[in-house]
């Protein structure tokens, strides 16, 4: 589930994948169900990617997130990451992921965890799994995978600038034969 689940560097919330089209994603937000599309050019992180600092190895979110809900019943969570100072943050995620990397894992990232938890709860997503939605699997075999969205954004790119020079080269005389 957590696959089609979608953190969008600089916009707040979280987004559900919802289709995929040319050079771009439709995705909709978890809070007020808004869609909207992003581009190549968006740093767009599945949340089945991420995975928090601990003292051993790196312990993926999802298995962080299910910690995290059976602390809190799966319900909201109980402490308002806003609010909190630093130290109280800390306290809490120790009781969450004991042996989390103190040094590596800042307030800001266990408020995000916490912002990003009560984000799913609201949300109804209980199921933190990383296994890809099933309903979705028909839009994803018509469509591009995320990588050629993101080399067709760059090819475009590359051409349209190609064009502005070969343009400026033929209007400078750069370039061109003499006769």
């Amino acid at each position: 589930m957590l696959q089609d689940i979608l953190a969008i560097t600089g916009k707040p919330g979280l987004y559900k994948l919802v289709s995929r089209g040319n050079n771009m994603l439709i995705v909709e937000s978890l809070v007020d169900g808004k869609r909207m599309p992003t581009y190549g050019r968006d740093k767009i992180i599945s949340l089945a990617d991420v995975s928090m600092f601990t003292d051993d190895e790196d312990v993926a979110l999802n298995e962080v997130l299910t910690k995290l809900g059976e602390k809190e019943k799966f319900q909201l969570a109980s402490i308002d990451a806003k609010k909190s100072d630093n130290d109280a943050l800390r306290a809490y995620f120790a009781e969450v992921l004991p042996n989390f990397d103190r040094d590596r894992v800042y307030p800001s990232d266990i408020r995000k965890l916490i912002s990003w938890y009560n984000i799913l709860i609201n949300a109804g997503i209980k199921d933190f799994s990383i296994e890809e939605n099933k309903d979705n699997e028909e839009v994803k075999s018509e469509n591009k995978p995320k990588d050629e969205i993101k080399k067709a954004a760059v090819k475009n790119t590359a051409v349209k600038t190609q064009k502005k020079v070969t343009s400026a080269s033929a209007k400078t005389g750069v370039g061109a034969k003499k006769g």
